[in-house]
């Protein structure tokens, strides 16, 4: 039976009912993505304009935070998942509408906004813990034989190629020494960053830019959404990109293609 080539979007958003009139349904329909994970979309499912809540997709699934105008997730699908489930089970995250996880046969895909810890220690320490646990639990489903996908704004930059200036920024959230070696132990785990295997020596590619700084006119940014596989499924993956021409946020969108 032949394969199919499944076009997979990441995307955080920085708020879906900000990023609709700012194209978002435009982007859908000229790149016409099979599966779209949008991360950051900081509304509740009634609080959407009703072209936003499915964004024209047959299948479609939403995780928000508690706390209203704050974090979530969603996603979205021309292919009909087997399950579905918001979080891992762990209240002091899923409460934060952090995780949706959609199977499809023996592939679990993870659309996950990580949290970011630049808000002081407590967050700071918050974080460490989400990107322990989240390994710890991945590597539980890999010793069950799931094959994974994990796509969303890490809020982790791996390496000094990743970040427009690795010195100074070395001492900030999201590229401190202890968080790019949580990348090292996940990877380690047996993932591989789909970005970095089409593009290994690649500048300047990066998926966000403050917009404090008016930072992407010179493109002072990082690359912290990423696109990630379990090794068993590296072969399956045929492309990946950054869309860094694409706006409406201060994040871009990432894609692959692969078959299925």
């Amino acid at each position: 039976m032949e394969k199919k080539t499944i076009k997979l979007v990441t995307w955080n958003v920085n708020g879906i009912r900000a990023s609709g009139p700012k194209g978002l349904l435009n982007f859908i329909e000229d790149e016409a993505p099979d599966i779209l994970c949008l991360q950051e979309t900081k509304a509740h499912l009634e609080q959407v304009p009703p072209q936003l809540r499915d964004l024209g997709y047959p299948h479609s699934v939403w995780s928000s935070a508690q706390r209203k105008g704050y974090s979530g997730v969603a996603t979205f699908s021309n292919l009909k998942w087997d399950q579905q489930q918001t979080g891992m089970g762990i209240d002091k995250y899923d409460q934060e509408g952090r995780i949706i996880v959609t199977s499809f046969g023996k592939i679990d895909l993870y659309n996950i906004y990580f949290p970011n810890g630049g808000s002081g220690e407590e967050r700071h320490l918050f974080k460490q813990t989400f990107l322990e646990d989240l390994n710890r639990h991945l590597k539980s489903e890999l010793a069950k034989g799931r094959s994974i996908i994990l796509v969303g704004d890490y809020n982790v930059a791996h390496k000094e190629v990743d970040v427009y200036d690795p010195v100074r920024l070395s001492k900030a959230s999201g590229f401190l020494p202890e968080e790019r070696e949580w990348f090292n132990r996940f990877f380690a785990l047996g993932f591989e960053d789909c970005f970095r295997r089409f593009h290994p020596d690649q500048k300047d590619r990066y998926s966000w830019w403050s917009y404090r700084e008016f930072a992407r006119v010179s493109n002072r940014g990082w690359r912290i959404d990423y696109i990630c596989v379990s090794q068993d499924l590296v072969s399956n993956v045929k492309s990946a990109e950054i869309l860094d021409q694409v706006e409406g946020s201060d994040h871009c969108p990432v894609v692959i293609e692969f078959s299925l």
